[in-house]
């Protein structure tokens, strides 16, 4: 039985069914392990939504900011509604079956037999292990709670920016959030840069990949992630960068998951859905 994880689809649905026939995924004995965005900026979000729920216990997906973004949109929120090509969901007659299933998905996977975490963003530097996951669960008994419609409002901005225990309410909880779905630099002192995007050698002085930041945490934690095209694969800091940018035209990758060092499977170029910028 092998693990592998894939990095962000967003809705590049033929791509994905190409690189599982490609690396002979076997729905029978196999697991997969999306790191998320699962949907949107592609055409083929509904398809990519069931073809995981159908999967059942052989998938593993935690939330990313697309897919969190496809909760809130279908609970109202008109912010999100001029660029986002969702609209097959949102009409689809298994639309709140698809959305029940999506909204219980984990925000942080942890594998005792493979000794791997996975994450659609980052974590701070505050955070280790023990940390991520008690925040982790916090966020998720929120989302799949009675008043989960609320904070899908006021989930929104990028305030607080830094990690305290002191955090309460809804500032915790979007603090939590925008470190597993958003995160990419922080400061030193671990601020997080929520607006920075760009690829590290052209990012300022002062932001730092969230993973280099000089002793987080998380140091010896082994994490595997999405969410960072313009970084693309990364094998280095105990962390492996999945997201090569599917659906800006670039590529779609899958790394095998192992006790051991884990290895870059296979990637294959995408036609690209949407153009950078």
């Amino acid at each position: 039985m092998a693990t592998y994880a894939v990095g962000d689809i967003q809705g590049c649905y033929d791509e994905f069914r190409r690189l599982l026939d490609h690396i002979e995924f076997d729905p029978a004995k196999d697991k997969l392990w999306s790191v998320g965005d699962l949907v949107n900026r592609g055409p083929q979000s509904l398809a990519v939504l069931r073809w995981f729920k159908a999967l059942g216990e052989q998938a593993v997906v935690v939330l990313g900011n697309h897919d969190l973004h496809l909760l809130a949109l279908a609970n109202g929120d008109a912010r999100l509604s001029k660029k986002h090509t969702m609209h097959d969901v949102l009409a689809a007659p298994d639309r709140d079956e698809l959305l029940y299933w999506l909204r219980h998905r984990p925000v942080l996977h942890y594998s005792d037999h493979k000794r791997f975490a996975m994450v659609h963003a980052g974590l701070p530097p505050q955070w280790d292990l023990a940390r991520a996951r008690a925040c982790a669960a916090e966020l998720e008994v929120e989302l799949r709670g009675p008043g989960y419609a609320d904070f899908l409002q006021a989930m929104y901005g990028n305030q607080p920016d830094q990690w305290s225990d002191d955090l309460r309410g809804v500032e915790r909880l979007r603090f939590i959030t925008n470190c597993f779905a958003r995160l990419r630099y922080c400061t030193a002192d671990g601020r997080l840069l929520l607006d920075e995007k760009a690829p590290p050698a052209d990012a300022p002085d002062h932001a730092l990949p969230w993973f280099k930041v000089p002793g987080r945490a998380s140091r010896e934690l082994r994490i595997v992630f999405g969410h960072w095209s313009a970084l693309g694969y990364l094998a280095e800091h105990n962390v492996w960068a999945t997201d090569t940018g599917c659906v800006w035209g670039s590529r779609l990758t899958a790394v095998r998951i192992r006790r051991k060092q884990p290895i870059k499977v296979f990637d294959l170029d995408c036609p690209g859905y949407q153009t950078p910028g």
